[in-house]
């Protein structure tokens, strides 16, 4: 193990408890064997994907904050993966978090999975579409109740769907 890794690892488990979220503790379901997985290669995904989603959902992107529509929704309705249409959240589960980014409080069950993320170095809980694997945004512990949790999505990582009156 070289140095660099040996603090990050450090850094990880003693930041860890402070953070307060990780991805046993996540509300969502890490099942993934009752999900078929949508694997494509990266010209695939290119193809399927603008150049903006596919940095956000292939290359684990952050789009810049109050650039997205989807901060202003306020019709009823699901969100789905813009990478494979699962849908992920529902509008009741949504809130104006005041950061720039759509958020929600939870997400449907068997639609995310979670992991470690050390991008800027402490770790922070990165969540993931479970069918296709496209990169969400993270998820935090300042969330309002009933979870307390704050699931902060990338706008270009979803797609809405308005519900039918």
């Amino acid at each position: 193990m070289n140095r660099r890794k040996f603090i990050l690892t450090t850094l990880a488990f003693a930041a860890t408890p402070l953070l307060g979220v990780r991805a046993k503790d996540n509300e969502v379901s890490n099942m993934s064997d009752e999900i078929e997985k949508l694997e494509l290669s990266e010209a695939e995904w290119r193809k399927r994907l603008t150049p903006e989603r596919f940095k956000v959902l292939r290359k684990e992107g952050t789009e810049p904050a109050h650039s997205s529509p989807l901060n202003d929704e306020k019709r009823k309705g699901t969100y789905i993966c813009a990478g494979c249409d699962l849908p992920l959240f529902t509008s009741e589960m949504k809130y104006d978090s005041g950061t720039g980014w759509p958020s929600f409080f939870k997400a449907l069950p068997n639609a995310v999975e979670t992991k470690l993320d050390f991008k800027l170095i402490l770790p922070r809980t990165e969540y993931h579409c479970i069918r296709c694997g496209g990169h969400q945004g993270h998820v935090f512990n300042d969330g309002p109740e009933p979870t307390g949790k704050r699931y902060c999505n990338n706008g270009l990582a979803l797609k809405f769907i308005p519900e039918q009156a």
